[in-house]
């Protein structure tokens, strides 16, 4: 167990909902259920949902497991996509978001919230063709501060939420603002793997800086999720979808060669690794899980806890990571 940010203790794990909501390869709903229950009854506290993660099913999936009765001491998350750089509508789409959730989930309150959409700098422009469509996925700061942040506030006060974060994929300076504002969130979802690369969810061509990021939300108090641990499967020993030869998660596949070779003179599985290489990274306090069955999930939790400073350096001076 690790301390969240200011929240409260959370495992070194959180189940996330892209696999249990069918997102990530192959399963159905009664084995996303049955690896639901077996996180929990294996101690996991943190259960990492959002209605895009197989459009709603990953909350379905959580609400069928406890049948709105969550066990003492378990937790959930839910986020939302505004896909707007207007102030206009914001509190009532994040209001219908967290409705529909709650009906999914069977459940009264979210405990933790996140802003799932890329936020940048007011002025910002994503390289065509990007920009041609950055307003249905990107918040501006402006809107952040003036529209997102208060309605977040208006929902902690109504109870239907308990706490906000932001996933930290968009601009790594208007996420760095955010962090040193006045009122910071109370947690932040940021990449956590061995390449510090966001892979295909990356928009804008300046580094990414997840390893800054995190030392920031750190110094303030905030938690940190670590996110795409094995980048998508680009740190597994294979994929389990197909994947086309140019796309970033492949382009990183081919990067982590090295990677594998080593994990193979140590006998252990590349994902197993990449893991416990994103626990051992300072300031993450859990990391998220991208599961989709109990043969997954078991081996994740069986795998041992944060690599050694030993074997941290061994994989750092491969000299994978992404300046």
């Amino acid at each position: 167990m690790n301390q969240l940010g200011a929240l409260w203790p959370v495992s070194n794990y959180t189940l996330g909902g892209g696999g249990i909501g069918q997102v990530w390869g192959s399963t159905d709903q009664a084995e996303a259920i049955a690896t639901t229950r077996t996180a929990v009854d294996h101690g996991v506290t943190l259960l990492d949902l959002a209605p895009m993660y197989g459009r709603g099913e990953a909350e379905r999936v959580v609400g069928a497991a406890f049948d709105g009765n969550l066990p003492d001491g378990i937790r959930v998350t839910s986020k939302c996509l505004l896909p707007t750089d207007t102030t206009k509508g914001i509190a009532d789409r994040l209001e219908k978001s967290i409705l529909r959730s709650l009906e999914s989930l069977k459940a009264d309150h979210i405990d933790l919230f996140f802003l799932h959409s890329q936020i940048i700098l007011d002025d910002y422009q994503f390289p065509a063709p990007l920009n041609e469509t950055q307003q249905q996925w990107s918040v501006t700061k402006r809107c952040f501060d003036e529209a997102v942040r208060p309605a977040f506030e208006a929902l902690i006060k109504r109870g239907l939420i308990g706490a906000w974060g932001i996933t930290g994929t968009g601009h790594p300076d208007a996420i760095e603002q955010i962090l040193a504002s006045d009122k910071p969130p109370q947690a932040v979802q940021l990449i956590s793997n061995l390449l510090d690369s966001p892979g295909g969810i990356k928009r804008y061509p300046e580094a990414a800086r997840p390893r800054d990021l995190m030392a920031q939300a750190a110094a303030r108090g905030i938690g940190v999720m670590g996110i795409r641990a094995v980048q998508a499967g680009a740190l597994c020993t294979e994929f389990d979808r197909p994947i086309a030869a140019d796309h970033p998660e492949m382009l990183d596949y081919e990067r982590a060669a090295p990677f594998r070779a080593l994990c193979q003179t140590w006998a252990m599985d590349p994902a197993i690794v990449a893991h416990r290489y994103a626990l051992a990274m300072q300031g993450v306090s859990t990391v998220v899980l991208g599961v989709k069955n109990r043969q997954e999930l078991m081996a994740c939790l069986d795998g041992g806890g944060p690599l050694s400073i030993e074997q941290i350096a061994s994989i750092d001076a491969l000299g994978l990571q992404i300046p």
